[in-house]
């Protein structure tokens, strides 16, 4: 597979041969005209997210570097039949949803994963649910604990996450007297949670529902990390909010809707738990702050081991989050910018900070040696990737771009020349042109080809653009789902944004791809 007609980015609407959603075609994300329009200069404006689950060689088991459909039969293998001794989350009734860990039995994938189970009660409607699923599934940030997939099978609606094994917040806030947050630390995850926050909102998910220290999960690492499972409802018509109402949005309770000042509003009350150690109802809260009791409020546990200065910045901020009315809030833009100058310990490590062992598993190791494309691309080496591509040129487009004679009109011939720039200024090394002349190929969306978006992907890492250049390696892959290069260069791009984990995961199924293309497979 290569270039194509326009006809392969229909929306998922379009009335094509295939009747199954986009979503569980082979290939991943559809490939929308549209999507490969939303390309800004500054590449700030992507989604982090893999490409296709189903078309690599685990044989849709995801990897945190693309997201797939599960099934049922995978799902159970790896919670032991969804066992009790599994559970690592209840709901409780008012959200009557539990949420498990497990472990992949692929061969391919024995990652650790996080399972929530929800009633086919909470959505019917399975359609509905997968394409809610897919929404989220396109985000990825190392702030993120990522969703990786989604199972729709008869009654069960199940969604699937990275999983975090040093438990929430709350846990370690509210139920380990022994063991004490220092104050870094509770900096840190304030400004992490922030920073996720941003993110989902500059990619057109502002909504999380429920936000509480219940969603802060830490990973193997210790570093601080917001649960995806909140940017999706607990059901499609249900509440948005399961705790105490004393902590709920005051426009949730008046109108029942989520928006995104409610969840500055939430954010608020995390604030006052990691300054409190406690969960200090706002009111209650916001009454002493006036009252200038702002050391009352201090988790004692600290035992005054924070700096005032910093302390009273964060109730001021919590006290701005937490105002009645949604317009007098800050947005998420406000969170990061006030939160990052008060990071005082940058280079300690976040398990060092909390007191707890790095979990640490060995990377995936390749199944055969790495060709010259996976050596370049594991050791990063951005100059031995652009000689590989310009000495491969285009023969992994070859065969597929079949116009007929009317179907070349100057539009057509507008775009090749813009490729035929774009090639030049690639091989030059001009990044910027490269970048300028293979957008405007690509926005004609006539034809599509791999190699440009293989191209594009690195003119971005060139220009210090890893986002851009994520969403562009996504793209060869929806393009080209069996193509190991599109899986080469998410990798590189996923070790630039530091999600090194990620990126290991990825440089494996790239090798495995090139393994099976030796035995007799396509692709390269």
């Amino acid at each position: 597979m290569g270039c194509c007609k326009s006809s392969f980015l229909k929306d998922a609407g379009s009335d094509d041969k295939d009747h199954r959603p986009h979503h569980q075609r082979r290939g991943g994300y559809p490939a929308s005209a549209n999507s490969l329009r939303q390309q800004p200069a500054n590449g700030t404006d992507h989604s982090g997210g893999g490409g296709a689950g189903a078309g690599g060689p685990g044989g849709g088991v995801g990897s945190a570097g693309f997201f797939s459909e599960f099934s049922l039969a995978d799902l159970r293998a790896a919670t032991n039949n969804f066992s009790s001794d599994f559970i690592v989350s209840e709901s409780g009734e008012k959200a009557p949803n539990v949420v498990y860990k497990g472990r992949l039995q692929n061969q391919n994938n024995r990652r650790w994963i996080a399972v929530k189970k929800f009633t086919k009660m909470a959505w019917p409607d399975p359609k509905q649910f997968a394409e809610e699923a897919w929404g989220v599934g396109k985000l990825r940030h190392k702030r993120l604990a990522n969703l990786i997939g989604y199972c729709c099978d008869g009654d069960e609606r199940l969604l699937v996450a990275e999983y975090m094994p040093n438990d929430t917040l709350a846990k370690h806030l509210f139920h380990w007297e022994n063991q004490t947050i220092e104050w870094a630390m509770r900096l840190r995850v304030a400004l992490y949670i922030a920073e996720a926050l941003d993110y989902c909102s500059n990619e057109g998910r502002p909504l999380y529902h429920d936000l509480n220290a219940y969603r802060v999960l830490f990973d193997e690492n210790g570093d601080p990390r917001l649960s995806c499972f909140g940017l999706m409802k607990n059901s499609r018509d249900g509440k948005s909010y399961s705790t105490n109402l004393a902590y709920t949005p005051p426009e949730y309770l008046r109108n029942g809707r989520v928006t995104p000042e409610s969840v500055i509003f939430s954010f608020g009350t995390v604030l006052l738990d990691l300054l409190s150690g406690k969960h200090i109802p706002p009111t209650h809260a916001l009454d002493m702050i006036r009252g200038k009791n702002i050391l009352l409020l201090m988790d004692s546990h600290l035992e005054g081991n924070f700096s005032t200065e910093e302390a009273t910045l964060v109730f001021d901020l919590a006290s701005r989050c937490l105002q009645y009315e949604p317009r007098e809030r800050p947005n998420t833009k406000d969170l990061v910018a006030t939160l990052a100058p008060l990071q005082n310990k940058p280079d300690v490590p976040s398990h060092v900070m909390l007191g707890i062992p790095k979990h640490e598993e060995p990377p995936p190791t390749p199944p055969h040696p790495l060709s010259p494309m996976g050596d370049a691309c594991s050791r990063m080496d951005l100059t031995a990737i652009h000689q590989i591509l310009v000495t491969t040129h285009y023969k992994d487009d070859e065969g597929t771009n079949e116009l007929s004679f009317q179907e070349w009109t100057q539009q057509i011939r507008d775009m090749l020349e813009a490729r035929k720039r774009g090639d030049l200024a690639f091989r030059d090394k001009d990044f910027r042109t490269a970048i300028d002349c293979y957008s405007q190929f690509i926005d004609v969306g006539t034809m599509v080809s791999p190699t440009v978006f293989a191209r594009r992907s690195l003119c971005s890492l060139m220009c210090d653009q890893p986002d851009a250049a994520l969403r562009d390696a996504m793209q060869a892959q929806c393009v080209y789902p069996d193509w190991s290069t599109a899986f080469y260069m998410q990798a590189v791009a996923l070790a630039k944004l530091d999600m090194h984990k990620d990126a290991a995961d990825m440089l494996h199924e790239a090798s495995a791809l090139e393994e099976k293309r030796q035995r007799g497979g396509k692709g390269s």
